[in-house]
């Protein structure tokens, strides 16, 4: 899997520990009238300055922010950026890897798991340098929901443009998730296509092998569920794949079965343990490195 291009350019702009700039952007109310047209990206405003880290520059940046969504029902969606140490948005046109939280998570939960101290790792082993993004979903399972609301929507039609107005190469990005953004995480890999997503690891995945036996919430019907499911998907053949689950998790049944249907074996393990941060901090240095590979 071929994630971060060649980078010629380095940032020679750092944050000190703690430091962080915000942006934000505002979405014309008239979007609101269809949310099923395009729509342009959001527009952040120039991120506020920072001060050079006082430090040997070893820290990961962070920037972060909020935007109307259209998508979600015009609610104001927060997002965190986490940029490896010396890096910042427009250093050799870093790739971006989308991080999707589970229920009841947000934008917050990837630096929870442990995201800044694994980029910084990643650096220092020499490992080709991509930021990491985390954004607010609510608990609508990444997908559009009877409501209208569409979080899916809201990640590739305005998050990543907005990304990419931010200065990231957006052209090929990764998608990681965990739990029931794990499901979103290959959803939505697999519909922005083979051409656009660099790759996808999926940890603990909230899958199901019926509608009956899923989480109350999850789907609006069984319509819903078969609308949305991920088995079967041909893109997901073709995008290289990423599959961690415990084998004391909920999941590990629905996940080992959408394993055995893949044309090609993904990378990853069913390794001992169960649904918790626990095992999610234990996997995540692997999980980097892969998509830094």
């Amino acid at each position: 899997m071929t994630l971060v291009p060649d980078l010629n350019r380095r940032a020679v702009l750092r944050m000190g520990a703690g430091a962080s700039a915000t942006a934000a952007g505002v979405w014309a109310l008239s979007g609101l009238l269809d949310p099923l047209e395009p729509r342009a990206a959001p527009q952040p405003l120039a991120p506020a300055p920072f001060e050079p880290s006082s430090a040997d520059g070893n820290l990961p940046n962070r920037l972060s922010g909020s935007f109307i969504s259209v998508a979600r029902g015009g609610v104001s969606t927060n997002w965190v950026i986490v940029l490896p140490p010396g890096q910042n948005a427009q250093s050799g046109m870093l790739r971006p890897v989308i991080a999707l939280h589970g229920k009841d998570g947000n934008a917050n939960q990837m630096l929870e798991i442990g995201v800044e101290d694994g980029l910084a790792k990643l650096v220092k082993e020499g490992k080709p340098p991509f930021a990491m993004v985390g954004v607010d979903g609510g608990n609508t399972y990444w997908h559009r929901r009877a409501s209208g609301v569409d979080s899916g929507a809201m990640v590739l039609e305005e998050l990543i443009p907005m990304l990419s107005t931010m200065g990231f190469d957006t052209s090929r990005v990764g998608f990681l998730g965990w739990s029931m953004g794990g499901y979103g995480a290959l959803r939505l890999g697999a519909i922005l296509g083979p051409s656009r997503t660099a790759g996808i690891c999926a940890i603990s995945p909230a899958l199901y092998t019926s509608f009956t036996g899923s989480t109350i919430g999850a789907f609006d019907s069984y319509d819903d569920y078969v609308q949305n499911n991920v088995s079967g998907l041909p893109a997901l053949s073709q995008i290289p794949l990423r599959v961690d689950c415990g084998t004391e998790d909920r999941f590990y049944l629905a996940t080992r079965i959408f394993v055995n249907q893949l044309k090609k074996p993904p990378a990853g393990s069913f390794s001992p343990g169960g649904h918790d941060i626990d095992y999610w901090r234990a996997q995540l240095p692997g999980e980097l490195a892969w998509m830094a590979s």
